[in-house]
């Protein structure tokens, strides 16, 4: 099978960007051809198409007067159209298969693939297409779900990207033109979710996904050949982006007042307020990435993920139990999917700094041996639910389907 991969970053920048990669690697791992298609960057990964890929913007770090003068391109990207097209010159794909687009690539790309008569999936990995600063969160960080029903107008009001009026502003104008314009819901044959719960809250704000969705949890490469480690580590950790949604800040609180050790691994918008911060029992590690970043998560007791926003099908999950370490997670989002409250780990009330006091402890204070039982619980819950081989033979299933219900309705 001849098959596009379409996404807005060729390198690891987020889990999103992992999912798009390590599907690009199966199947090509599995004999299909795989034509890639994405924004150049520096940091990008070689890729014999990348002559094709569209121009890169960032508006984070653009001047007000190149922001204002790129809006149009973060609405409708033509170049990624054009470029694109030229793609398709070359190549014929029997299905195209995206993953992040919108604010990018945008859906400028929908009515081109339309054009070319390639049926079109979508992985959602997050809320852009239902709410346009894609956290459910607004300005205040609190979770929000007021643009339901299309009061898009809402993200500018309550300025929820970042607190930044100019960028709510954008992104409202966006959800706009899509509702209006180019809706994804009309281009788009498949819609992938990666959890129950961001498919259900798809399907609750917009009835024309129920008919077009598929659950498939994303899934750890090599799984069979990663060995698991059943004792216990020497400190908790938290791995990921340091960012306001992710509950970093109540995380360190917690911690302090539990008095466990904890690890804090990554980089994002609150590094600044903690680089210079001195903690008895808490470091920041800062960026660290392959066997350096392994190597933490097996000399680990627990990982924990404090998510305050409605997190999907975290891969910091699933590779935390593909090498035997429970996990300590808030029940928000689609974290109580694959957290088994008591069997693989614990569950808090998201954003609780005294529940999650309070699960510190219970998880410091496990004997070896019950610590061991939930360590293997772990690593079992990923192997059926995780490995790659089942994710491959669904995932080609909803290929075939979506290809011969495309080819039936074309005739």
């Amino acid at each position: 099978m001849k098959i596009l991969q379409i996404n807005s970053g060729h390198y690891r920048r987020g889990g999103a960007d992992v999912v798009y990669l390590n599907t690009t690697e199966l199947l090509r791992s599995k004999g299909h051809e795989v034509i890639c298609f994405s924004m150049k960057d520096e940091k990008n990964l070689p890729d014999a198409d990348e002559t094709f890929f569209a121009e890169s913007m960032d508006l984070r770090q653009a001047s007000t007067l190149q922001k204002i003068k790129s809006v149009p391109a973060f609405v409708h990207n033509r170049d990624a159209a054009h470029k694109l097209e030229e793609l398709l010159k070359q190549h014929q794909p029997d299905v195209a298969h995206i993953h992040l687009f919108l604010g990018k690539l945008t859906s400028s790309i929908l009515p081109v693939l339309r054009k070319r008569k390639i049926p079109v999936i979508v992985t959602v990995h997050d809320y852009r297409l239902i709410c346009p600063a894609y956290l459910f969160l607004d300005g205040q960080n609190k979770v929000c779900e007021k643009c339901k029903g299309g009061f898009y107008l809402n993200c500018t009001l309550k300025r929820c990207s970042e607190g930044s009026f100019f960028q709510s502003l954008i992104l409202t104008a966006d959800a706009y033109y899509r509702k209006y314009r180019i809706n994804p819901v009309k281009y788009v044959d498949r819609f992938i979710f990666v959890s129950q719960f961001i498919q259900h809250k798809h399907q609750e704000f917009n009835a024309g996904y129920s008919d077009k969705s598929t659950l498939l949890y994303n899934f750890v490469p090599g799984l069979e050949k990663i060995a698991p480690v059943h004792t216990k580590g020497g400190y908790f950790l938290f791995y990921g982006r340091l960012s306001r949604e992710k509950g970093v800040e109540t995380l360190i609180q917690a911690a302090q007042e539990a008095g466990i050790p904890l690890k804090i691994v990554g980089t994002g918008s609150l590094s600044e307020k903690y680089k210079n911060s001195r903690f008895a029992n808490i470091e920041f590690l800062g960026h660290r990435t392959g066997e350096d970043l392994w190597n933490l998560v097996k000399q680990a007791s627990f990982v924990v993920v404090p998510s305050e926003w409605y997190e999907n099908n975290p891969l910091t999950i699933l590779e935390a139990y593909s090498l035997g370490k429970p996990v300590i997670g808030s029940a928000i989002g689609g974290i109580p999917e694959i957290i088994r409250d008591g069997h693989t780990g614990y569950l808090f009330p998201a954003g609780d700094e005294v529940a999650l006091t309070t699960r510190l402890k219970q998880a410091a204070a496990l004997s070896d041996e019950a610590y061991t039982h939930l360590s293997h619980q772990a690593r079992q819950f990923a192997n059926e639910n995780f490995e790659p081989e089942k994710n491959y033979q669904t995932l080609i299933g909803i290929y075939q389907s979506v290809i011969h219900n495309y080819n039936l309705n074309q005739n």
